[in-house]
């Protein structure tokens, strides 16, 4: 299951100067986008999720504890593995006239399980990656 759990977005995308098409391609489609007087208004919503080096090593770690444990670790371990979905976040990106970042801020993140979604802490306001 660590495997195949969402992989991490590149947030480094919403740096200002970053063409719109990368944005999309690392973040997927926006659900909107609005014309704005000085270009476009785009929103993200994506799962972020967990780079190749976590997923890896918790699924060694699984596979340990399962050898160790003779297997009695999987009783454990799978519903542990399927709380880590990851976290839902919405961004608002501002793109100036030739499509490049001007600004980006976070929405809101959330738990895709419960599709509940929270204030973004103040400091992840600019969404530095």
């Amino acid at each position: 299951m660590a495997t195949n759990q969402p992989s991490k977005k590149n947030l480094i995308v919403l740096k200002p100067g970053t063409e719109r098409d990368l944005v999309i391609a690392e973040l997927g489609a926006p659900i909107t986008s609005d014309a704005t007087a000085e270009g476009k208004k785009d929103i993200y919503t994506f799962t972020q999720g967990y780079g190749k080096l976590n997923k890896a090593s918790r699924a060694i770690f699984h596979g340990a504890a399962d050898l160790f444990t003779a297997c009695i670790w999987e009783a454990v371990g799978t519903p542990l593995e399927g709380s880590f979905d990851g976290k839902r976040i919405s961004v608002r990106v501002l793109f100036d006239k030739n499509d490049k970042v001007m600004e980006s801020t976070t929405l809101s993140i959330g738990d895709p399980k419960t599709a509940k979604t929270l204030p973004a802490p103040a400091a992840m306001g600019g969404m530095a990656p």
